[in-house]
């Protein structure tokens, strides 16, 4: 797994080849930092349970760096009147989230007394993630007129692709797992992941911003990510291992629901 070290410097060399590029096109440049609550829709738990999606909450952290069109840097000008350059941007970014897991729901509600109920409260797990990509972003609004204090607010929606880094971590508070002591048999045999891996995933958005100077913005960001892989969180009770009985709470691949706020500052 590439760690936190390597992904920044990837992401780095990404955005200052891009600043390059774009710069010597003339398009100016925002950057800024995101941070907020990750809500990781994983196996761990009772699928659509209240509990689950409360309880397998983590904190997510990012670095994002914006390619705007509307404006020339070179010439401290407005770019061509066309529609583009008014309503969309580029948004480059990394992040980082951790999130806990345990399993919630009525199979482990206090009233359950079976070695299965006792076996899945003693699973624990845990998932490190780093992601990587590019998202393009939509202003229904004019960017020049939010630019120049038009509004105060402008909403946005964004859609892009994130090459994913995933460290997952999977345990029993009773003992080594894939044994008849820790583990529900079958469905949860040879389900568990250690090893880091990656995979891609896609994201969308939509969200807020809020004008605070002529060189920064207050941002709120409302955001679902779709990873193209079941072993994010460590776990993948599917049913093959289940006998080829359906397993309701895998019926999608891992995802996140992430409300993060930013800053962003206009450089150039």
């Amino acid at each position: 797994m590439m760690n936190a070290r390597s992904l920044l410097l990837v992401f780095l060399l990404l955005a200052l080849s891009k600043q390059e590029l774009y710069s010597q096109l003339g398009f100016s440049h925002e950057i800024g930092v995101i941070t907020g609550p990750v809500a990781f829709y994983s196996d761990f738990g009772q699928r659509n349970d209240f509990d689950t999606n409360k309880g397998n909450v983590g904190i997510g952290v990012g670095l994002i760096h914006y390619i705007n069109f509307s404006y020339r840097a070179d010439c401290n000008c407005y770019t061509r009147d066309v529609y583009f350059n008014d309503h969309f941007k580029i948004r480059n970014e990394i992040d980082y989230h951790v999130t806990s897991f345990d399993h919630f729901g009525e199979w482990v509600d206090p009233d359950k007394t079976s070695e299965t109920a006792d076996q899945l409260r003693a699973m624990k797990g845990k998932s490190r993630v780093f992601d990587i990509g590019t998202q393009l972003e939509y202003f229904p609004l004019s960017i020049r007129d939010f630019a120049a204090g038009g509004y105060k607010i402008a909403p946005f929606g964004a859609v892009g692709v994130h090459w994913v880094s995933f460290d997952p971590e999977v345990y029993s508070e009773l003992g080594p797992l894939n044994t008849s002591v820790t583990t529900p048999f079958p469905k949860y045999r040879d389900a568990f992941q250690q090893e880091g891996d990656s995979t891609w995933s896609i994201v969308m958005s939509v969200g807020i911003r809020y004008k605070l100077s002529p060189l920064s913005d207050l941002m709120l960001d409302s955001r679902w990510q779709y990873y193209f892989s079941n072993w994010v969180d460590g776990l993948n009770p599917s049913e093959e291992n289940n006998g080829g009985f359906p397993v309701p709470e895998n019926k999608a691949n891992d995802w996140i629901y992430w409300l993060n706020i930013g800053y962003i500052y206009y450089i150039e």
